[in-house]
């Protein structure tokens, strides 16, 4: 038993430091003995070409519907020279939740701006979400594929820009920007932008016209294009998914890596009736949204740490001077699950948490339900703490009961240990003896805590994952409770209540193993000085309600200070 206990210790402390050295392996940009779910490129990737005003323009060429080139694939790139001439004029559009810029060069989503939150980094900035800069390139686009190789109006022909309203108006619900392309190859396109008061969904609008005297089968792209690099401010201590993802009925989610894209091996449903696509990184996501109907998913490297997710929609036949209206969603915004789930089916899987997504989502469902109460995240992780603890009471005394009786009958072990330190076989079966006599299982400390284990690392990925936690204050000096403490004092009593858990704990008969007890706490208590205060919380108040259990049935068997009580 002893043998057990001593390897299952070094399992987990092994464990631990492999973990901290994978997690230092992606802050450096060094390869990862696990991988990831997302990509961290080198910061010295290419930036895209700058255009005369000093904002940088996208690359890649337009979607093609031939089967060799399909939707969003074998694209080249646009050379330099002829991109700085391609931008158009940029419309700026505000609501009450974000301002938006469209280009009038293939009426691209340039530039979204998230009002209501923060910027991790610099926190006198909005959050930026779409963005054409030479730090962030991140744009939703749309157009017509080229079909047997005739072009039609894409993500790169001028479009002229109807007059409108460019600000949300008070007492007004929606906001609306038109654009109109020029007739190329009979067929013109007009795409309008909805923005609504309140919502982070925006309606895009798709009118095809065909004005030639021939009927035509066109086909529309919806296309997200992303950098590989992660959002500032992201910690290497604890990664979250970044980069495309898809979601059909056959397949379910899918997320797929930059690094598989890189490599051609992103597999994933190349044709479907319903889904969508989505960008995710932590805290938010886009998505392009559409009714039933078939479309085709395509992946792909468009350049120099440039990747695009794109939905090929075929329209069916366009009669000459017929028209053909698509509509489209693009939501852009926080990852605020119930919202989500409403939208689209399988779209709150976009919130990453991990292998644990059975038990995160009732325990997030029980959280917000808390918050509605209390009206503090802070207040509402302590509750749920709480509760969890309250609900896994009686298999915490059970352990704790185990190991205060270790704890009793550790000196009568220790002498036993000392006077047969050279009869190691005798030795083991004496101890054997000692805990038959005292009826004691070495491991009835261990088991019942592992059975938690489950919920409580999926508690983490929730409050990880959360949008809810950021910019949320607890108390005074936590002002954020996803950022970590400016103060470290979380940390600091989150190290100080594992070495007091440790000294309430037996003391192994083994002296490496004694050690590595009190090491173990030093080692964690690393990864707690960066960790969200929010995830620091948890732990913290997860700690003291053990050591006041403990503590209580310690005092009660009567062995805090090594003396054995009533059992």
């Amino acid at each position: 038993m002893t043998d057990m206990r001593r390897t299952l210790l070094w399992v987990v402390f092994v464990m631990s430091l492999v973990l901290l050295w994978d997690a230092w392996n992606k802050h450096t940009g060094a390869p990862t003995l696990f991988g990831s779910s997302g990509q961290r490129p080198a910061a010295s990737a290419a930036t895209p070409p700058a255009s005369a005003a000093g904002t940088a323009v996208p690359t890649g060429a337009v979607p093609s519907a031939t089967a060799a080139t399909p939707a969003g694939g074998a694209a080249q790139p646009v050379p330099a020279t002829a991109a700085a001439s391609l931008g158009g004029e940029l419309i700026t559009l505000g609501t009450d939740l974000v301002k938006a810029t469209v280009d009038t060069r293939g009426g691209e989503l340039v530039h979204l701006e998230l009002l209501h939150y923060r910027d991790q980094v610099d926190h006198s900035r909005n959050v930026v979400l779409f963005d054409r800069s030479r730090d962030r390139l991140y744009l939703a686009r749309t157009g017509l594929a080229t079909v047997d190789g005739v072009a039609y109006p894409n993500h790169e022909t001028p479009m002229a820009v109807v007059p409108g309203p460019r600000e949300l108006a008070s007492g007004s619900d929606t906001l609306q920007l038109t654009l109109e392309s020029p007739v190329i190859n009979g067929v013109q396109l007009r795409k309008t932008y909805t923005f609504k008061r309140g919502d982070y969904r925006i309606g895009v609008q798709q009118e095809i016209v065909n004005r030639g005297d021939k009927p035509l089968s066109p086909q529309l792209y919806l296309q997200l294009v992303r950098d590989g690099n992660p959002p500032a401010g992201e910690s290497s201590f604890y990664f979250t998914f970044t980069g495309p993802a898809l979601y059909t009925e056959a397949k379910k989610f899918e997320k797929l890596d930059f690094k598989d894209i890189d490599k051609g091996k992103a597999a994933h449903d190349g044709s479907a009736d319903d889904g969508w696509i989505a960008m995710v990184q932590h805290y938010f996501v886009s998505a392009w949204l559409i009714g039933a109907g078939a479309r085709e998913y395509v992946t792909s490297k468009l350049g120099d740490n440039l990747y695009a997710i794109a939905m090929m929609v075929k329209l069916g036949t366009l009669a000459p001077q017929a028209t053909l209206t698509q509509q489209a969603t693009l939501y852009a915004g926080p990852q605020e699950e119930k919202k989500l789930e409403a939208m689209a089916p399988g779209l709150e899987l976009v919130k990453d948490y991990g292998h644990f997504t059975i038990l995160a989502k009732p325990l997030f469902w029980l959280l917000d339900h808390l918050h509605s109460l209390l009206r503090n995240w802070g207040w509402s992780i302590v509750a749920l703490v709480v509760l969890l603890k309250a609900a896994f009471y009686w298999l915490n005394a059970s352990a704790y009961r185990s190991m205060a009786k270790m704890k009793a009958i550790n000196p009568k072990v220790m002498e036993m240990r000392e006077r047969l330190k050279d009869k190691p076989q005798q030795m083991q079966q004496e101890m054997m003896r000692i805990y038959r006599e005292e009826k004691v299982n070495p491991l009835g400390g261990c088991l019942p805590i592992l059975v938690q284990i489950p919920f409580f690392i999926a508690l983490y990925w929730v409050l990880l994952s959360s949008v809810e936690m950021r910019n949320a204050p607890w108390i005074g000096w936590i002002h954020d409770l996803s950022q970590k403490d400016p103060y470290y004092i979380l940390p600091l009593l989150m190290t100080g209540s594992s070495l007091f858990q440790t000294w309430l704990n037996p003391t192994p008969p083994d002296p490496v193993q004694a050690k590595m007890m009190w090491i173990m706490p030093l080692v964690f208590s690393v990864m707690f000085f960066v960790f969200p205060a929010g995830l620091v919380l948890y732990w913290l108040t997860n700690n003291v309600l053990s050591i006041a259990q403990q503590w209580f049935i310690n005092k009660r068997l009567g062995v805090l200070h090594g003396t054995p009580g009533k059992r």
